[in-house]
C-alpha cells in the first residue's frame, strides 16, 4: 500500500514591501510626493490677535518640498489661546491670514493640514483675556508664558457640560474655517499636555461625570471632538495626534497602557485619514500594538533627542527604522525647522543645518525662522546608501 504524501506546508505570508522615504504616498484626498511630513511646531510669529503674518507664508513656502506640512498649533477659540503670538482660526481675519499662507505654499508645490490646539490649563488671562478652562481645577505646576513674560499659572475653571459642548462645536467651526482658508485638512491635537490630553490623564482629569474616571469616560471628549470635526469637513480630511506616555507640560496619564488601545479603537470607528504618534519608538510594545490596531495611515514622529544636536543624517536612519516597523509617513520637527530643503538633504546625504539657538524658535521675526540656508545642488544628485536603523530608532 502506497502512503499518501504529506500535505505541503502552507506558504509563508509575503513580507510587506519595504517603504521608501522618497516614494509617493496617498493620504485622504492628497497625493504626496514623498513620505516626509513637516511636524507642527509652535513658532510664535502671528500677530497678537492670532492673525498669521506674511513672514509665516515665506517660512512654510520654503519647506514646501515636504510630502505634507502640518501647520503649527492654532487655537479654535479665544479661551484656548496657549501662548502669546500663536495663530488662531476663529475669526475672518484669521482665515484671510491663513489663506495667504496656503496660497503661497500651494504656488510653491506644497500641501498643508492645520493643527487645531486648545491649551486648556496652559493658558493665562494675560494671553487670552479670559480665565483658562480645563477638565478639572488642577493648575499647571509652574510658570506659563504670557505677553509680559513668565507668570504663575492660575487655577483653571472646571469645564461645565455646556463648556464641553461649546468647545466641541468650536473645533468643528475651526475645521470649517481651515478648509475655507485653503487647508487640505486639519489635525486634532490630543497630545503634549494640552486640553484634549488633559482629559485623558488621571492627574489632570479628576471629574466624576461622564468625562472622568474610567478610561472609557476620559477618552470621550477627544472622541467627540474628532467626530464633530469629521462631520464638519469629512473624515478623510482629519488627522489626530496622540502622545502615549509623554510627560510634556507636566502630564501624568497614570494608565497609559490602558488609555491608548481603547482611544485608538474608538477613533478608528470615526475613520480619520491618519493617526499621528509623537515620539514613536519601534521597539516599544505599545507602538506595535497601536500600529496593528490602527486600520489607516499612521504618521510616526521619531525620538531625536529634544534639546540636543540633530543627528548627522538629519533623522533619516530613525525615519527609515519607523517605516520598517510599519509607519506610513514620518513627521520631523527640528530637522525641518533648520533645513528648508530637508527632503533634498536627506535624499542626497548632504550635511544638515543645526538649530542655531533654541530661543530663536519663539522670539518672532526672521531670525532663526526664514534665514536658514538651503543648498543649491541638483535635485538629481545620487542618493547614498545608509546602514539600517538600530533597534529602537
Amino acid at each position: 500500500m502506497t502512503e499518501n504524501p504529506a500535505p505541503a506546508a502552507p506558504a509563508a505570508p509575503a513580507a510587506p514591501a519595504a517603504r521608501d522615504l522618497f516614494e509617493p504616498a496617498r493620504l485622504g484626498p492628497l497625493d504626496l510626493p514623498n513620505r516626509l511630513v513637516m511636524a507642527p511646531m509652535t513658532r510664535n510669529r502671528a500677530a497678537a490677535d492670532g492673525t498669521p503674518l506674511p513672514v509665516m507664508a515665506e517660512y512654510y513656502a520654503q519647506r514646501a518640498g515636504a510630502g505634507l506640512i502640518i501647520a503649527e498649533a492654532t487655537t479654535p477659540n479665544r479661551v484656548g489661546a496657549t501662548y502669546p503670538n500663536i495663530p488662531a482660526i476663529h475669526r475672518d481675519a484669521h482665515v484671510e491670514g491663513w489663506r495667504t499662507v496656503t496660497d503661497t505654499v500651494r504656488a510653491a508645490g506644497g500641501r498643508m493640514f492645520l493643527q487645531l490646539q486648545h491649551g486648556g490649563r496652559i493658558g493665562h488671562p494675560e494671553t487670552s483675556g479670559l480665565h483658562p478652562v480645563a477638565p478639572s481645577p488642577v493648575p499647571f505646576p509652574g510658570p506659563v508664558h504670557t505677553p509680559s513674560g513668565p507668570r504663575p499659572a492660575v487655577v483653571p475653571r472646571e469645564m461645565t457640560a455646556d463648556d464641553i459642548r461649546a468647545t466641541v462645536e468650536d473645533f468643528a467651526n475651526a475645521a470649517r474655517n481651515a478648509v475655507a482658508a485653503g487647508f487640505a485638512g486639519v489635525e486634532v491635537h490630543s497630545a503634549n499636555g494640552y486640553l484634549l490630553h488633559q482629559f485623558l490623564g488621571q492627574d489632570t482629569n479628576r471629574r466624576t461625570d461622564a468625562y472622568g474616571g474610567p478610561v472609557a469616560h476620559r477618552i470621550r471628549f477627544t472622541g467627540e471632538v474628532v467626530r464633530a470635526v469629521a462631520d464638519a469637513i469629512g473624515a478623510e480630511r482629519v488627522g489626530v495626534r496622540i502622545a502615549p506616555g509623554v510627560t510634556a507640560n507636566a502630564m501624568a496619564e497614570g494608565d497609559t497602557e490602558a488609555i491608548y488601545p481603547e482611544l485608538v479603537a474608538a477613533l478608528a470607528g470615526t475613520g480619520p485619514a491618519y493617526l499621528h504618534v509623537v515620539f514613536a519608538d519601534p521597539g516599544q510594545a505599545l507602538f506595535r500594538e497601536l500600529r496593528a490596531a490602527w486600520p489607516g495611515t499612521l504618521i510616526a514622529n521619531p525620538v531625536l533627542g529634544w534639546g540636543g544636536p540633530l543627528p548627522e543624517d538629519g533623522g533619516r536612519a530613525a525615519a527609515e527604522g519607523l517605516l520598517a516597523a510599519g509607519a506610513d509617513l514620518i513627521a520631523l520637527g527640528r530637522p525641518f525647522l533648520a533645513n528648508p530643503d530637508l527632503v533634498h538633504r536627506l535624499r542626497t546625504g548632504a550635511p544638515v543645518n543645526q538649530v542655531r539657538d533654541r530661543g530663536l524658535m519663539y522670539t518672532g521675526g526672521a531670525d532663526g525662522y526664514t534665514d536658514y540656508p538651503a543648498l543649491h545642488t541638483p535635485a538629481t544628485a545620487p542618493r547614498p546608501a545608509l546602514a539600517p536603523a538600530p533597534a529602537g530608532g
